[in-house]
């Protein structure tokens, strides 16, 4: 199985707002960087969505190392959350809706098909790949604003 290096982040200018996502692929020393925006987005969206967009570019399974520096989406896999979002019928501790089911449940399916170790780092710190992710991600927001 190869092992990849997965960085990714997300971005958005106002929450809810232009949103933009970036993400590098590291194999072996190879480096793939892919990055897209919405119109109408949130921060924690475009976090999950970095992920989602990285791992639908492997074309087979893969170990895969994910750095983000995105506590929402570490730490629903660190701490559990999503495993109590399922048995609660995508409901909360405190009852409410979890928010953005339709992305939680594509990357859930995504995860079926790799063995995932996932990795939080502080955002905007020295870690030069997530740093670059932040640029692509923050570049497609200035981007769609200049096509407006």
């Amino acid at each position: 199985m190869k092992k990849i290096t997965l960085y990714t982040d997300g971005a958005c200018s106002g929450n809810p707002g232009i949103g933009g996502w970036g993400c590098i692929l590291d194999y072996k020393g190879n480096l793939k960087e892919m990055s897209g925006s919405c119109e109408l987005t949130t921060n924690n969206q475009m976090e999950l969505l970095a992920v989602i967009q990285g791992l639908k570019a492997l074309k087979e399974p893969c170990e895969v190392d994910i750095y983000s520096d995105s506590a929402y989406v570490v730490n629903a896999f660190l701490q559990n959350w999503v495993d109590s979002w399922v048995k609660n019928n995508w409901h909360t501790a405190g009852k409410k809706d979890v928010k953005n089911i339709e992305l939680w449940q594509e990357l859930l399916k995504l995860l079926e098909t790799h063995k995932v170790t996932w990795h939080k780092v502080k955002g905007h710190a020295d870690n030069e790949r997530n740093n670059r992710c932040d640029f692509l991600a923050t570049n497609e927001i200035a981007k769609f604003k200049n096509n407006q």
